[in-house]
């Protein structure tokens, strides 16, 4: 392990869920206002993970008002207090960029379907 992969170690997050394109996650973000924090939720579809270990993205889009917003977040930041997944989605590549063309019914991804045995 050379010297840059150790010091990174110590800010790597343990607890990050496992979660993936075309899923539908809730980020709790931590905002700063003047001298203020408070937690503002962003929620969307993931359309792409990148890169590795503490440099990794995840980008969120999501409709508001009709137009798309999409927001990176740097996975292992301090200011990501949690992800929740809230459904899985069934999608069969790993950049969902097809879906900035998209909206409303036409933009759904479907849920995955688990196996029960």
């Amino acid at each position: 392990m050379n010297l840059i992969e150790s010091v990174e170690s110590e800010y790597v997050k343990s607890e990050v869920p496992d979660f993936g394109p075309g899923d539908l996650v809730r980020v709790h973000n931590k905002v700063v206002e003047g001298n203020k924090e408070r937690i503002q939720i962003f929620e969307g579809t993931v359309i792409r993970r990148a890169h590795n270990s503490l440099r990794e993205t995840f980008t969120v889009r999501r409709l508001s008002y009709g137009v798309g917003i999409e927001r990176t977040f740097p996975l292992h930041s301090p200011r990501i207090d949690r992800i929740e997944v809230i459904r899985r989605g069934a999608v069969r590549r790993a950049k969902l960029y097809y879906l900035r063309q998209r909206t409303g019914r036409a933009a759904r991804v479907k849920e995955r379907a688990y196996n029960k045995g």
